[in-house]
């Protein structure tokens, strides 16, 4: 699973639902993996397997006035049917430039073509990125903020069938004066990850979906000459709950400074 870039922590959840079948494609007419607000970095990518498992990008941040997942909704001037003339008219040229070339490239852009009218014709799916149906208290209870409102929409996605959700919130990587940039961010996600956890409890989806909290790595169990802590990749922690996992437990240790396993 992905785990963030250099400077900024990811949550990281997948649904795992019901599954009966192998077969890992979208579910009830939305995007398999989502980016909130986007795509941080390469990592975040789909690696070494095709194009065509790239995430969908929100485009916007759930915590801005007048929040709107871009593309969504037909643009002005254009109805249903002249929707499908010019879907009827790309398909053609689509077939056209397959059958003389094959690559990764033109096939990925098929599927995420496909995955699009699938999305834009499924008024149960767009709702699905509606935050504003979300209730006021619940909105609340997460934060009004980046943290609150990302994984907000990210436990709304879950629910709705998007089986993979990465969300990026803030920039950990505290050179510099560590104890105000972690008085100014870490309140919020305290505050977000616990009403997260709390809201899939309640709702039954806990035991479902797998949560996954991490940064890139660990810091210096000493401070720097600027109040800081440089990197320090051996030892660090991970939080992982929910997937019918054990309750409480801590997996591993370290010594007394947190210098060693």
């Amino acid at each position: 699973m992905f785990t963030g870039d250099h400077s900024r922590p990811a949550i990281v959840y997948a649904s795992m639902g019901s599954v009966v079948s192998h077969e890992l494609g979208p579910r009830e007419n939305l995007p398999p993996y989502v980016c909130i607000p986007n795509q941080p970095n390469q990592y975040a990518g789909p690696g070494y397997l095709s194009s065509s498992f790239g995430p969908f990008s929100l485009g916007a941040d759930p915590a801005s006035s007048g929040f709107k997942v871009r593309d969504l909704s037909l643009p002005a001037g254009v109805d249903d049917a002249r929707f499908a003339r010019r879907r009827t008219a790309l398909e053609a040229v689509n077939e056209h430039f397959a059958a003389k070339e094959k690559s990764d490239e033109l096939g990925a852009m098929n599927s995420f073509y496909q995955r699009a009218y699938s999305l834009i014709s499924s008024p149960k799916a767009r709702e699905a990125f509606n935050l504003e149906a979300e209730p006021a208290k619940i909105r609340d209870e997460y934060g009004r903020n980046q943290a609150g409102q990302r994984l907000l929409m990210a436990r709304r996605l879950i629910a709705a069938g998007v089986r993979v959700v990465s969300v990026t919130y803030g920039g950990w990587d505290f050179h510099v004066n560590i104890n105000g940039g972690t008085k100014r961010q870490m309140p919020a996600l305290d505050q977000a990850f616990a009403a997260l956890i709390n809201d899939l409890d309640r709702t039954g989806l806990l035991n479902d979906t797998v949560v996954m909290l991490s940064s890139e790595f660990g810091r210096t169990p000493k401070i720097n000459k600027d109040a800081g802590h440089d990197h320090w990749p051996k030892v660090f922690s991970v939080v992982v709950a929910g997937g019918g996992s054990k309750r409480g437990v801590i997996y591993g240790s370290s010594n007394a400074t947190a210098s060693e396993p």
